[in-house]
């Protein structure tokens, strides 16, 4: 988690000394050709990329709660291949479905640690009443705010976040 973090940092820092434009190349993902390399980088780099210090803080500051307890729990490469996953996901979907938004930041992995999360607790192979909650909670909510409210955030990025989490959740307590 904290190669996560000062990652983020290091990229916002580029963004400022660049004036965007490294934040542009390598760090958000919007429609571009697929023949260009940097389209497949941009898939996974916009997890890192922050549109400000704001948006960064308010990210890193949930990462840093929650990412450390889910760490310890299921090991460091899992939850490497939870940012990826979920990095993947989002930004495919976005380049698919959204193809004139820039799509960057860490929240559709914020939502799979949520989500990842309220499976900590997963006794007998059933699922967790905190999971149930939580999704319905948290799915629920961005989905009415994805058909009601206009904003910047991407609705759809939290919810297919919270699938990454979800199916994590259960394969790496599928033996329990």
């Amino acid at each position: 988690m904290l190669g996560f973090t000062i990652s983020c940092f290091i990229v916002l820092i580029l963004d400022k000394l660049t004036r965007g434009a490294s934040t542009n190349m390598l760090f958000s993902v919007y429609r571009a050709p697929l023949v260009n390399p940097l389209t497949y980088i941009r898939f996974f780099g916009h997890v890192v990329g922050h549109a400000g210090w704001e948006h960064l803080f308010s990210n890193i500051m949930m990462l840093l709660v929650i990412g450390p307890l889910l760490e310890e729990k299921y090991g460091s490469i899992n939850i490497l291949a939870v940012i990826l996953a979920t990095a993947f996901m989002t930004g495919v979907c976005s380049f698919i479905c959204f193809p004139h938004i820039h799509l960057l930041g860490a929240s559709g992995v914020i939502f799979a640690f949520i989500l990842l999360a309220s499976f900590t607790s997963v006794k007998e192979g059933k699922i967790p009443l905190t999971f149930i909650l939580v999704a319905i909670i948290y799915i629920g909510q961005q989905i009415y705010k994805g058909i009601f409210i206009q904003d910047n955030i991407s609705n759809l990025t939290h919810i297919l976040g919270g699938l990454v989490g979800s199916g994590f959740g259960y394969l790496l307590n599928k033996e329990k």
